[in-house]
């Protein structure tokens, strides 16, 4: 082929300017605010992340000048162990390096609170009203192996099975450990939230997992990827995240991991550690006894009896029990801060020879519909429904109830000679977007002890939502002694109704008996 002069020089011109375009990885350094910045720049291998690492570290020795490390994280590699710091609306998220045993778990976990509290943070906040409560962060569990070939969940697909199918059957594994925000919309939905006919087929897709040691690692997520999801089919807004266990989308899904995240940050570091130990415990129980049972079919109970306290222990203590069965040697007492924490008290009161007990129960909260002043960033959740959970004590014959704001309560028996419990659901405030914004707020209750003969209260006590005497707190509580002093002004136990008391139905719904739900009308 032969070309003029010209058209070679323009040939030439052309490349040149394609040369200029070419954008080389390089290491770029700066001095700014007095330190010394080398960005890192995107490396392929890790053999040669390690080795510029190294070249910086011995040029800064040599020169004895101090730097920062910042731009591309490393490639990733089965040989690194990452700890991983990343900023979160309102909290700090770590992600800390797998442990292969349970020392080195004690000592990353230990390390971990230390750090934090020498860093002025905490695992815990108190809510405006004084209530103590978690982060509203996250302490998701993950398991896995040292390598996908390694993973358990990979090499027995039965003990996938095992895990959830447990946890179906426990709802109280789901609620002990949870934040405030559970339910179908939340972060960590369960496997049979707000989907009637899941379980259905999800017990097929279980049946359909093979049973031993599988030479087939796409199995676990061919089966059952399109039942841990969301309602909008999120598979990592799932109380059992798969989406690292081994996704067909990218080589990076494909870790032989399982999320477990319906477990909210603990306030302690032994309480963190003892829900280790019973995952653990499950684990290597499931192992040796793979777990086959029927799901069963909750439905509307799920959101009545244990969003109260009382079940919730109850049916955790039938955990405790069965796990002692099998030769691992739980004590209650391990679990009862808990209880505490996650049931707060709110008082008791004394009225003849009947105790009541009041506590915070738990409410789903619900995301509501899109509206335009979010500019569709956000969404509304309605967190102006609560529940309290009341426990009545020391209660014979017909002759005595108990009533809220003139209501009688559906008290349930618990199986214990004159106990009976119950759960009151209510509109705590107003906000501007809520399910029922045209309905009022119910605060505060009145709790009475009714004598039926004379129609009469004979003892009550007064539960507010907010400050007693009407106004606004205009900060959080700035410590523990603050929070507590808040909530002891919001329960009076004093202040039943006086004078002859007209007994108004109770209203409950026939698909929530354990509930009485304030908002529902009590039509005669």
């Amino acid at each position: 082929q032969f070309s003029s002069g010209p058209a070679r020089r323009r040939r030439k011109r052309a490349k040149s300017a394609d040369d200029r375009e070419i954008v080389h990885t390089a290491l770029c350094v700066e001095a700014r605010d007095g330190c010394l910045y080398v960005f890192l720049p995107p490396l392929v291998r890790l053999e040669c992340f390690v080795e510029l690492i190294a070249a910086v570290e011995a040029t800064a020795a040599k020169l004895k000048l101090p730097v920062v490390l910042e731009g591309y994280e490393p490639p990733r590699d089965e040989r690194l162990r990452l700890l991983q710091i990343t900023p979160d609306p309102g909290v700090i998220e770590v992600n800390v390096h797998p442990a292969h045993d349970w020392e080195e778990l004690l000592g990353i976990t230990d390390t971990l609170y230390e750090e934090a509290r020498a860093c002025r943070l905490g695992t815990e906040k108190f809510m405006i009203d004084g209530r103590h409560t978690g982060t509203g962060g996250g302490n998701h569990v993950t398991l896995g192996g040292p390598s996908a070939a390694d993973s358990p969940f990979l090499r027995r697909p039965d003990l996938l099975r095992s895990l959830i199918s447990y946890w179906q059957i426990h709802p109280s594994l789901s609620y002990l450990f949870s934040g405030m925000f559970i339910g179908p919309t939340s972060q960590a939905p369960r496997v049979d939230e707000a989907r009637d006919d899941n379980l259905y087929e999800l017990e097929i897709a279980l049946r359909l997992l093979p049973e031993g040691e599988s030479k087939q690692p796409w199995i676990v997520d061919r089966i059952l990827r399109n039942f841990l999801v969301d309602l909008t089919g999120n598979t990592h807004r799932a109380e059992f995240c798969i989406d690292k266990l081994y996704s067909p989308d990218s080589p990076a899904g494909r870790r032989g991991l399982v999320e477990m995240r319906a477990f909210e940050m603990p306030p302690h570091m032994r309480m963190a550690m003892v829900q280790m130990l019973l995952i653990r415990s499950l684990v290597a129980r499931f192992w040796t006894n793979p777990f086959h049972t029927e799901l069963v079919r909750w439905g509307t109970e799920l959101h009545d009896r244990f969003m109260l306290p009382y079940f919730v222990w109850q049916d955790f203590r039938r955990v405790l029990d069965d796990m002692r069965d099998h030769g691992f040697g739980f004590d209650f007492e391990w679990f009862a801060p808990f209880l505490e924490f996650r049931f707060p008290r709110l008082g008791t009161i004394n009225v003849q020879d009947i105790q009541l007990e009041f506590r915070n129960a738990i409410e789903p909260w619900h995301v509501l519909g899109e509206e335009t002043t979010t500019q569709g960033t956000a969404r509304y959740v309605d967190s102006s429904v609560e529940r309290i959970q009341v426990l009545a004590g020391g209660v014979t014959g017909q002759r005595y109830i108990v009533t809220c704001n003139g209501r009688r309560l559906p008290l349930r028996p618990t199986g214990t000679r004159g106990e009976y419990v119950a759960g009151v659901r209510f509109k705590a405030w107003n906000p501007p977007s809520s399910l029922h914004p045209t309905l009022s707020a119910h605060a505060p209750l009145v709790f009475d002890v009714v004598d039926l003969e004379n129609s009469r209260s004979v003892g009550g006590c007064t539960y507010h939502v907010a400050h007693p005497g009407g106004r606004n707190y205009d900060t959080y509580p700035v410590n523990a002694n603050e929070a507590q002093a808040r909530r002891i002004a919001r329960f009076w136990a004093h202040g039943h109704t006086p004078g002859t008391m007209q007994i108004r139905p109770e209203g409950r719904h026939p698909d929530h008996p354990y509930t009485l739900d304030l908002r529902y009308p009590a039509w005669d």
